[in-house]
C-alpha cells in the first residue's frame, strides 16, 4: 500500500462519529489524538484543543524560516453514524477504491492534508503550513469556528470531496421553526375549539410555492437557486381533539446575495396573519470565492486547471473566507457520502495530496 493508503485505512479503523448526532457515538477523541501523534512524527508543531467537553481540535504546524506566506489545510474529523453498514470501520481497497464510514467524507482529504503537512515540514519552506484537523463539522462546525479565531492565513483549502473539481462557491442554509398556536377542545365542539394543524397546513402550501417561486428564478452562476423545505412536522395529542400547537421544522437554503434578514421576512410572509411564531434556529452563511482572485487560480494551476464549480452543500470554508482568509475547496473523487455504500477514489486522492503539497511550495516559498 501507498503511504496515503496505510494512512487513510488507520482513520477509517477509527470510530469518530459525531455524538451529537448519534448519542453516545464515540466522536473524536481517539481519531485526534491518532493525528496527533502522526503529525508529531512528522516533524510538525502539535496542538490537541478541547474545543467543548470531549470534542477535540489537533492542529500541526509545519514552521517556515519566516517571511513567507501562511497556507490553512482543513479537513473535520467527525462522520455520520452508522446504521444500515455491516463493517463500517474495516476498511476494504479494491478497484482502485476504499471503502469504510469516512473514506470520502472526509478522511481520505484529511489523509491528504497531513501528508501535505508532512512534506512541508522537510520542505525548508519560509513560511508556515497548518494542518488543521477539526471536530464537530457535521452539526455546528465548533471546530473550525475556533480554528478561524485563533490560527490567521494567507489562504485556505479545505479538502471536502469535490470529484477533484475546483469548488469556489457553495450554499448556505437558515435552519427554522414555524409555530401555529390554535385552542384545544373536545372535538364535538367546534365553537370553542381552533386547529392548529389547519392552520399550518396554509403555511406548508406557502412553503411549497416559495420554493417553486426560488428555482424557476436562478440568481447565482454556479449555484442556481435557493430552495426551502419541510423537515418535521409535530402536533395534537389525539384524533378526538382540536390541536392547541403544530411545530414545523425546515430549512432554507441559501445562495450568495441573500440575506438572513431577506429570509426570515420570507419566514414571516408565510405565516402571515396566522397566531404563531417564526424562530430562526441556526445560520450559516453561503460561500464564494472569484475565480480571478489570486489564490483561486493559483491553485487551479497546479490542479491542472480544473472545472470550476458550486457545491451545493454547506462546509466549513465559509468560516474561514468570514474570518478573511482567501479560502477554496479542492478534494478527491467517490461517492456515498452519509450513505450505507461510501468509497473514495484512492488515485485521486494521491493526487489531491501532490496538489496542497505544490501549493504550500508555491505560496509559502
Amino acid at each position: 500500500m501507498t503511504a496515503l493508503t496505510e494512512l487513510l485505512a488507520d482513520l477509517v479503523r477509527i470510530d469518530s462519529v459525531n455524538p451529537d448526532l448519534i448519542e453516545g457515538a464515540a466522536g473524536e477523541g481517539q481519531i485526534a489524538r491518532f493525528v496527533a501523534g502522526w503529525l508529531e512524527g512528522a516533524g510538525l508543531e502539535v496542538e490537541v484543543e478541547e474545543v467543548a467537553p470531549g470534542r477535540l481540535n489537533t492542529v500541526g504546524i509545519a514552521r517556515g524560516s519566516g517571511g513567507g506566506k501562511t497556507l490553512l489545510l482543513n479537513a473535520h474529523l467527525d462522520t455520520v453514524g452508522v446504521v444500515g453498514m455491516e463493517r463500517p470501520f474495516e476498511p476494504e481497497v479494491a478497484d482502485g477504491r476504499m471503502r469504510g464510514r469516512g473514506a470520502y467524507d472526509m478522511k481520505a482529504g484529511l489523509a491528504a492534508i497531513m501528508l501535505a503537512g508532512a512534506e512541508a515540514a522537510r520542505g525548508g519552506l519560509s513560511g508556515d503550513v497548518i494542518v488543521t484537523a477539526v471536530c464537530d463539522e457535521e452539526v455546528a462546525s465548533i471546530g473550525t469556528a475556533r480554528v478561524a479565531e485563533r490560527y490567521p492565513a494567507d489562504a485556505a483549502i479545505v479538502s471536502e470531496p469535490t470529484e477533484m473539481r475546483l469548488a469556489l462557491a457553495h450554499k448556505g442554509f437558515l435552519g427554522f421553526e414555524i409555530e401555529t398556536k390554535g385552542r384545544a377542545a373536545h372535538g364535538s365542539r367546534p365553537d370553542l375549539g381552533v386547529d392548529a394543524i389547519a392552520h399550518m397546513g396554509h403555511v406548508l402550501v406557502g412553503i411549497e410555492e416559495l420554493d417553486r417561486r426560488l428555482r424557476a428564478e436562478p440568481t447565482h452562476a454556479l449555484l442556481g437557486s435557493g430552495s426551502v423545505h419541510a423537515g418535521v412536522i409535530e402536533g395534537g395529542q389525539e384524533f378526538s381533539s382540536y390541536p392547541e400547537r403544530c411545530l414545523l421544522k425546515g430549512e432554507r437554503r441559501t445562495v450568495p446575495g441573500e440575506t438572513d434578514a431577506q429570509v426570515e421576512g420570507e419566514l414571516r410572509d408565510l405565516l402571515g396573519e396566522l397566531d404563531g411564531e417564526v424562530r430562526v434556529v441556526v445560520a450559516r452563511q453561503p460561500f464564494e470565492t472569484p475565480a480571478d482572485a489570486p489564490f483561486a487560480r493559483l491553485v487551479a494551476r497546479h490542479a491542472g486547471n480544473p472545472e470550476v464549480v458550486g457545491v451545493p452543500f454547506w462546509a466549513d470554508s465559509a468560516l474561514l473566507a468570514a474570518a478573511g482568509i482567501p479560502t477554496v475547496v479542492y478534494g478527491p473523487a467517490g461517492e456515498g457520502a452519509h450513505a450505507v455504500e461510501e468509497w473514495v477514489d484512492l488515485a485521486s486522492a494521491e493526487r489531491c495530496a501532490a496538489v496542497y503539497a505544490a501549493v504550500a511550495r508555491d505560496l509559502c516559498a
